[in-house]
């Protein structure tokens, strides 16, 4: 039987020969290859280039605005968003027993802690240098943020920020706890006048989620079965001519991707889009967006009422129903969505 320190020195080596083959694969791959987690890999570094940090992680991002410019990177299975700039404005919000941060500013987020678990300080050597990073995960070892410094960031902060954090137990091996399996109603047993008339009736696209609770639907199914006024199925790839359109006519967008931990919002106009095989990318100064098209199993226009009128989105759906990402028209509180969005996604 092997013992801890034996099953991490063993999966370190594992890791480490992987390396030697595939010089290029991605941590989040190897993991994926050698049947863990991306934290319980990524832990095997401690006491080399890792430090594990105290779970404090509401106290820990408060502090990220005196990082100044940094990268943070946000994703889902499917789609990878990286902004840079700086943690402007957080402000954090009861929800229940757990927080939840808003962070507004050239990083946009909303950050619901309930799920995190692991922290790491990461040192890591790159061909461009030392590179140093902040990098959080859920309770299945799934990241859910990494914050990377840049050539601008304040370093002593980041020190500072990681002394005062580092947890007393560099344990290596990892406890981690499934998510509990959410309980969906089937289709028979769902009250489908009293759920239309609730769509219908929506009085802001946030009102969605609280429809979800109440009548205990999986996102997917709630678009999948709501009339074809509210929401219906287009082509899987919509999001090429969503960001190529976009770009072209400079129309500001929103996307949004993340997962049970943080979702990442881009706000703006977009420049740079590059397809590369299964990729596609927007590759713009501040902000990169790495789409993987080989994940999206279906796309839908879903469009839902709000007090400034009609708002419609186009979310993409992996192979499990969950989220990749969601499109919208870029608009403010208070103003109708811009009829060249709504154009271009009736096109679709």
């Amino acid at each position: 039987m092997e013992t801890l320190q034996e099953s991490v020195q063993s999966l370190k080596q594992a890791w480490d020969a992987l390396k030697v083959s595939e010089p290029t694969l991605r941590i989040r791959d190897a993991a994926a290859k050698l049947g863990v987690s991306e934290a319980e890999l990524l832990a095997t570094g401690i006491g080399a280039n890792v430090i594990r940090l105290t779970d404090n992680f509401e106290e820990q991002l408060t502090e990220f605005p005196k990082l100044g410019r940094v990268m943070s990177l946000t994703r889902s299975e499917g789609c990878v968003l990286e902004h840079k700039g700086p943690f402007q404005k957080i402000e954090m919000h009861q929800a229940g027993p757990h927080k939840i941060a808003t962070v507004i500013g050239p990083i946009e987020q909303r950050v619901f802690f309930a799920g995190w678990k692991f922290g790491f300080a990461v040192t890591t050597e790159t061909p461009r240098g030392t590179m140093k990073s902040l990098q959080y995960f859920d309770k299945e070892g799934e990241a859910v943020m990494k914050v990377y410094l840049q050539e601008q960031s304040n370093e002593s902060v980041y020190e500072e920020l990681v002394a005062k954090n580092t947890a007393e137990d560099q344990n290596a091996q990892l406890e981690l706890e499934a998510f509990p399996k959410p309980e969906y109603t089937s289709k028979e047993n769902l009250d489908f006048a009293a759920f239309t008339q609730d769509w219908e009736n929506m009085k802001d696209t946030h009102d969605f989620f609280g429809m979800l609770r109440k009548y205990k639907l999986n996102r997917l199914d709630a678009v999948k079965w709501i009339d074809e006024n509210w929401a219906y199925e287009v082509d899987r790839l919509s999001a090429r001519k969503i960001v190529e359109v976009a770009a072209a006519t400079k129309l500001p967008i929103m996307i949004f991707a993340g997962n049970k931990g943080n979702i990442q919002i881009h706000q703006g106009k977009i420049q740079t889009v590059r397809q590369m095989g299964d990729w596609l990318n927007v590759l713009d100064p501040d902000f990169n967006m790495h789409l993987n098209e080989n994940v999206v199993d279906k796309a839908f226009v879903v469009h839902k009422n709000t007090e400034d009128g009609l708002v419609s989105a186009v979310e993409l759906f992996d192979k499990e129903g969950e989220m990749v990402a969601q499109f919208f028209g870029l608009r403010k509180p208070g103003l109708p969505q811009k009829a060249e969005w709504k154009t271009l996604v009736d096109s679709l």
